[in-house]
């Protein structure tokens, strides 16, 4: 007999684990709790467009996921040249950071100021940095952290720069240098090669979900079931704590011989025999919501970036994503563009709380006060998408708690947890299309595919331009 495996989570990573153990012969049922596939990647109609959650670019330097993608989105795909801005006090700056750009945006004082900070900074270094705060500090000096780092990072996280891990600076800005764009002033940045930015990316027509609706089809025409709108309630043990099943939300088993997880991963380990030390360690980890405020506004040409940085203390979002400057099929015949405004937030903050209307009012505020809608500008209309959990909060020491429960799950027959909610790793779209090849492959091999190194090797990260041949 096959063997029956459920996978939950119709995300990157459950979708794509799916779709190839569903090709490999395998009787698949993929388990989602929401009413559509492509998780925080997927696409959806709105006002007569398509929009996606938040800014979502597909790059690697990974063969394996290019082919992925190619195979699915085929050449029905756009070529985008990247422009993101900071905004910060009322100026743009480009992001990478061009040393004309930023010395022509900041009072002299402000640019001798930060070079004597620099400065400083390199003669007496931070030896053993293990905050955000110390690792940007160390590299950038002070004054340039304040300016560009504090603020939206702490938006974005929640809790104080001096609080997040350094780990996250490693992956995220690890090549960022000065010299790198003083460099720029002469050179521009043909050749820049940081780890976090790229100049072009690839980008499917229809929105970000289309790769997944793809995904999707082909694992139902290969005989896959799955089931939107089934949340699964925990993972199922049997006495001698091997995976043998889960239970929905409903109270219904289902039985399985293997279960891969994307559901959060302090959600999974609730819901497990794990010791009392375990769960323990499971409390100490949390994650960040997001409220995506859509904003409808009768022009074209509000401002040319595809999404901006949002830097400035006087308005709570921190990232705007202008879908009118991605694929022209998203807004098809349409005049009007749509916007996006990331809001971050907790359970228990009050924001979180707040009704669609008011978000709304909000969200068109801050946009005058940026001055990035003028009078002549109308807002036809709002929207907002509540995304719980969508952020694993890298808190200083995440990792004394985070790897007693790898280690666990690894103990744990039956059963792999991938995906950015399911490792509880800040994972781009292309590490858990990653993450769910490898997991299959594990699957049917046998053999590890050290699935929890995904996203925390420095030198897997994003090129400077996309790596995928356009005449293939």
């Amino acid at each position: 007999m096959r063997k029956k495996i459920i996978v939950i989570g119709a995300g990157p990573a459950g979708l794509t684990a799916a779709e190839q153990l569903q090709a490999a012969g395998y009787q698949v049922t993929l388990f989602e709790s929401t009413d559509h596939v492509g998780g925080l990647a997927r696409s959806f109609e709105l006002w007569g467009q398509t929009v996606d959650c938040g800014p979502h670019r597909f790059f690697s330097n990974d063969p394996r996921i290019n082919a992925y993608f190619k195979s699915f989105v085929q050449d029905d795909y756009t070529t985008v040249n990247r422009l993101t801005r900071i905004f910060y006090r009322k100026r743009f700056f480009y992001y990478p950071l061009q040393a004309a750009n930023a010395l022509g945006n900041l009072p002299f004082t402000t640019v001798i100021h930060i070079l004597a900070s620099y400065v400083g900074q390199r003669l007496r270094p931070i030896k053993a940095p293990s905050t955000f705060e110390e690792w940007v500090v160390n590299k950038f000096g002070r004054k340039l952290f304040t300016i560009f780092f504090k603020n939206y990072s702490e938006k974005l996280w929640g809790i104080p720069c001096s609080k997040i891990d350094a780990e996250w600076a490693a992956q995220r800005i690890k090549k960022l240098s000065l010299w790198e764009a003083l460099k720029s002033t002469l050179v521009g940045n043909k050749g820049n090669k940081h780890k976090t930015l790229v100049d072009q990316f690839a980008y499917p027509n229809q929105g970000s979900g289309q790769l997944y609706e793809a995904i999707a089809q082909k694992f139902l025409a290969d005989g896959g079931t799955l089931k939107l709108g089934h949340p699964i309630a925990s993972v199922v043990q049997n006495e001698q704590g091997r995976i043998i099943g889960v239970n929905e939300s409903n109270g219904a088993f289902i039985a399985a011989d293997f279960v891969i997880s994307t559901m959060p991963l302090t959600h999974l380990v609730k819901g497990l025999q794990a010791p009392a030390a375990i769960q323990t360690h499971a409390d100490s980890l949390y994650f960040r919501n997001t409220m995506l405020v859509y904003v409808e506004v009768d022009a074209s040409d509000l401002f040319p970036d595809n999404w901006i940085y949002v830097h400035s203390d006087d308005v709570q979002h921190g990232r705007i994503t202008n879908f009118r400057n991605w694929s022209p099929k998203l807004y098809k015949d349409k005049k009007t563009s749509i916007l996006c405004l990331e809001y971050w937030c907790f359970d228990h903050d009050a924001i979180w709380q707040s009704d669609a209307d008011s978000m709304g009012v909000l969200a068109e505020a801050e946009l005058r006060r940026m001055q990035l809608l003028k009078d002549e500008h109308r807002v036809l209309n709002t929207h907002l998408v509540r995304v719980p959990k969508c952020y694993p909060v890298y808190e200083t020491g995440y990792q004394q708690h985070l790897q007693p429960i790898q280690q666990y799950l690894d103990s744990v027959e039956g059963l792999l947890a991938i995906g950015r909610y399911g490792a509880f790793k800040y994972n781009n779209q292309d590490h858990s299309i990653l993450m769910g090849l490898l997991a299959a492959k594990q699957l049917m091999s046998g053999r590890s595919q050290q699935l929890w190194h995904i996203n925390t090797d420095d030198d897997y990260q994003e090129g400077a331009v996309a790596d995928y041949d356009l005449a293939d």
